[in-house]
């Protein structure tokens, strides 16, 4: 059995729930989400409480029961208080703004890149250097975050490039002259 896909996931009172076959929306504060998920699940909400449950034993049903959990537990989060992600960027002359619908960057190239933001995503810039990546979809907010690390990924030697707040990058020793 999936130990994940048995744990019941609490609705809280200002989340909405509406189970309609296969798929299911969530409402809340931040906004609204929807998921149509395969027909080997199914759901069923009681008492503030939605259980996923599966239609058989094979493995493709025991494999969605877990996952379809998870997506409707970062769904219920989601619409409750947005997930971030925060971003830095390290370098002589690389920076960031944001304009309109629009994240500008100079990241050392000859020319700068401008990273269209999709709907439904909040790109923030603090000091030039600090990007904020929010929203209420865990996929989009992730998606978004890695495709503008993409474009400099932090480099070994000097440490340039634009990396996760979080993350340790490892530094290498350059050449010796010998």
């Amino acid at each position: 059995m999936s130990r994940v896909g048995l744990q019941p996931i609490k609705v809280p009172s200002d989340v909405t729930v509406t189970v309609d076959g296969t798929q299911v929306t969530v409402k809340g504060p931040k906004g609204e989400q929807s998921w149509v998920f395969e027909p080997v699940v199914a759901f069923e909400l009681k008492d503030g409480e939605l259980t996923v449950s599966r239609n058989s034993e094979e493995k493709f049903a025991r494999a969605m029961h877990g996952t379809a959990r998870s997506l409707l537990a970062s769904m219920i989060h989601g619409v409750r208080e947005e997930f971030t992600k925060e971003l830095e960027i390290q370098g002589v002359g690389f920076r960031a703004s944001v304009q309109g619908n629009k994240l500008n960057m100079a990241l050392g190239f000859s020319h700068p890149i401008d990273f269209t933001v999709p709907e439904g995503v909040t790109v923030t810039v603090a000091d030039n250097t600090k990007i904020k990546v929010s929203g209420i979809s865990k996929q989009k907010v992730g998606q978004v975050a890695a495709q503008i690390r993409s474009y400099y990924p932090a480099e070994p030697y000097k440490g340039k490039g634009v990396r996760y707040s979080d993350e340790q990058v490892r530094r290498k020793a350059g050449k010796t002259v010998a």
